[in-house]
């Protein structure tokens, strides 16, 4: 199979992984506190970085001289862009938070990639990423909930469409990095500063869980979130997206509403609107429009794992 389009293959899957997640974070809400919970999810995924780093690449360390690049990168895509995600569906509803956090992250990765990489905008692109983002508005406010300027949901929605900013920018600085060392080093170490500026965020907040009272849906939620979405998510994602490209790729994250969706019917057994499938073959049509723009050639990048400078 042509490797493009195991990329796009790979892409399409994580979107449909963090999609499925809203159902399976929804019920771990009900227990958990929720940046207890996400500490749970990076922090624990750590060790797993780190030996699959070791194995695959012989060695863990970075220079110093990346370092508080890296930490800073960990401290905004991580510790801040996690916090802000779950105080935005706090504070305003589903529908404003999935369509404010998803709908202009791709819209600002395009218009933010010229100050880190030399992609540019194509009219494929454009037509594409167009029809996406109608499909995406349609699956969202196809729902129930629908989109409400409520001035009790302001803060929310500020907060949701600031998500968009920070996770372009989250996106564009790893791929920068990734030209010099590998997609896994690069997830491993912002991922590792992100878990430890997230920590003190939870002192006085374990208490809140009923740890006695957690059964095996409970654990097998944060086995999910560990292993699948955090592990092997930023992995396969970061790998794809460099290979495709910062703009092109986070046009997909376009399925995460739909997967949502789809998460919402199996688990709670929410309905499925007939706009909302309109929606979903909208985005698919984008997304296939996008995916057959041959990518102008480059010369060839081949991420190292060690560079000049001492190593931690």
């Amino acid at each position: 199979m042509n490797k493009k389009w195991l990329n796009y293959g790979g892409l399409v899957l994580i979107a449909v992984v963090w999609g499925a997640n809203f159902g399976i974070s929804r019920l771990a809400m009900e227990s958990f506190n929720p940046v207890v919970f996400s500490f749970l999810r990076f922090g624990l995924a750590i060790p797993f970085f780190f030996l699959i780093l070791k194995l695959t690449e012989g060695s863990v360390g970075i220079p110093w001289r990346i370092v508080p690049k890296l930490a800073l990168i960990g401290l905004l895509g991580i510790t801040l862009l996690e916090i802000m995600v779950m105080y935005s569906i706090k504070y305003t509803t589903l529908a404003n938070s999935s369509l404010l956090n998803v709908a202009p992250w791709p819209i600002f990765v395009a218009l933010f990639a010229p100050l880190f990489t030399r992609e540019s905008i194509t009219m494929r692109l454009v037509v594409g990423g167009s029809i996406s983002i109608v499909g995406v508005c349609l699956v969202i406010l196809g729902g129930g909930e629908g989109f409400t300027l409520s001035s009790e949901n302001m803060l929310g929605n500020a907060m949701a469409f600031g998500v968009s900013i920070i996770g372009s920018l989250y996106n564009l600085s790893s791929i920068s990095l990734m030209k010099q060392y590998s997609a896994l080093r690069v997830s491993t170490w912002t991922i590792a500063f992100g878990s430890l500026f997230m920590l003190p965020l939870t002192f006085g907040a374990w208490g809140q869980t009923d740890w006695s009272a957690l059964n095996t849906g409970h654990y097998l939620s944060i086995v999910y979130n560990v292993l699948i979405c955090t592990v092997l998510a930023f992995v396969v994602w970061n790998a794809c997206m460099f290979k495709v490209g910062a703009t092109r790729s986070n046009f997909f994250r376009y399925a995460v509403p739909a997967a949502a969706v789809v998460a919402g019917y199996l688990m709670f057994g929410e309905k499925i609107a007939l706009l909302q499938m309109c929606g979903a073959g909208c985005m698919a049509a984008g997304l296939i429009w996008i995916s057959i723009e041959r990518k102008r050639r480059e010369e060839p990048v081949v991420p190292v794992t060690k560079t000049g400078g001492q190593m931690i």
